[in-house]
């Protein structure tokens, strides 16, 4: 496995510790690996996700709470595991937000 794929892996392995109900933001999951400055690689690999397995990346919305852009399931996937939203694109952070 060479470093490249270590590293999404690493990735993936800490978007799935995310609990149902909960959400986390690119940075917050940045800064679980180690990579504080890298949550547009986070980002990133979640785009490509479906290639490496199955992962909860619906949990994963950007600092302000708000869903991915296009992704309109998205928000129907948290609402079914109870996540609230404070406006249509946006999770209420202060209430979902996962603290690991």
């Amino acid at each position: 496995m060479g470093f490249e794929e270590a590293l999404v892996y690493e990735i993936l392995s800490a978007v799935e510790e995310i609990p149902r109900g909960k959400v986390a933001s690119y940075g917050q999951i940045a800064k679980l690996i180690g990579r504080d400055q890298n949550a547009r690689l986070v980002g990133k690999v979640l785009s490509m996700s479906e290639y490496y397995g199955q992962y909860p990346c619906h949990r994963v919305v950007n600092h302000a709470g708000r869903t991915a852009p296009g992704w309109k399931e998205q928000r129907n996937l948290l609402e079914e595991e109870g996540v609230g939203f404070r406006d249509e694109l946006h999770v209420d952070m202060k209430t979902y937000r996962w603290e690991p």
